[in-house]
């Protein structure tokens, strides 16, 4: 589904150089346009880390289907400028605009039902990261546009079989430097993992509650000495908890 300029302003949509997590591919095959997928029906960010937005995004798209994963398979997240990609042809804001650096995350949360459980109270672990290459000095936003959009990970062999929703993150961070300035975009996708998986994670955070606004990922300058978004080739501390290990 695609909107045009005009509608957009209509109903709203904001039309700057933001982006919504839409669509799951698993193995290379695509579910197709918010299947599976819980979305906002705007492509504005949170920026308040104490929001119940923070789990999946503000309320909007609710999709009944929940999708099958098999530990192992390659899990595509694909993400737009808006709901259904480009804005308008040569849209130069899809997937998101050029100076909206930063990480992209990847949550799980073990639920008794993907399609009907809500987000409050849900315990998240992290699957798997994409932050800063310091040799590259490249962002995982530049690895998701690179890929037109798409960000993939391989679901961890050992997740334990059962249903789970699905948190896609992104964090920009170009107005980072300041507290409340950082743009986290979320939103959530239905899966049931099938397989013989016991891994249940004795770690586990919420959302909100995960971030402080003053984390040393989340309240950053990350414009080195020459005005580039580099870190000067410095690490980056992606926030939250680490990746799961199986």
């Amino acid at each position: 589904m695609k909107f045009s300029l005009a509608s957009l302003l209509t109903c709203g949509l904001a039309v700057e150089a933001h982006t919504i997590f839409q669509k799951v591919s698993v193995n290379g095959k695509d579910n197709g346009q918010l299947t599976g997928i819980r979305a906002p029906n705007n492509n504005n960010p949170v920026q308040d880390v104490s929001s119940s937005n923070m789990a999946c995004g503000a309320p909007g798209t609710k999709s009944g289907t929940v999708l099958s994963i098999a530990p192992g398979d390659r899990v595509g997240a694909f993400w737009g400028h808006v709901i259904g990609g480009a804005q308008f042809a040569n849209d130069v804001d899809n997937p998101i605009a050029k100076s909206h650096k930063g990480p992209v995350m990847a949550y799980l949360a073990k639920v008794d039902n993907a399609a009907s459980t809500g987000t409050s109270g849900l315990k998240w672990f992290k699957v798997w990261e994409d932050g800063f290459d310091t040799s590259s000095r490249k962002w995982g936003v530049d690895n998701m546009m690179s890929n037109n959009g798409w960000t993939y990970f391989n679901m961890p062999q050992c997740i334990a079989a059962g249903q789970y929703l699905l948190r896609m993150e992104i964090i920009a961070l170009h107005s980072a430097k300041n507290a409340g300035q950082a743009q986290f975009y979320q939103s959530c996708a239905q899966i049931n993992v099938s397989g013989s998986g016991s891994f249940t994670s004795s770690s586990t955070v919420s959302f909100p509650g995960a971030y402080s606004a003053n984390d040393p990922g989340i309240k950053i300058n990350i414009y080195g000495a020459k005005g580039q978004p580099d870190m000067d080739g410095k690490p980056y501390s992606v926030p939250g908890p680490k990746p799961i290990s199986c």
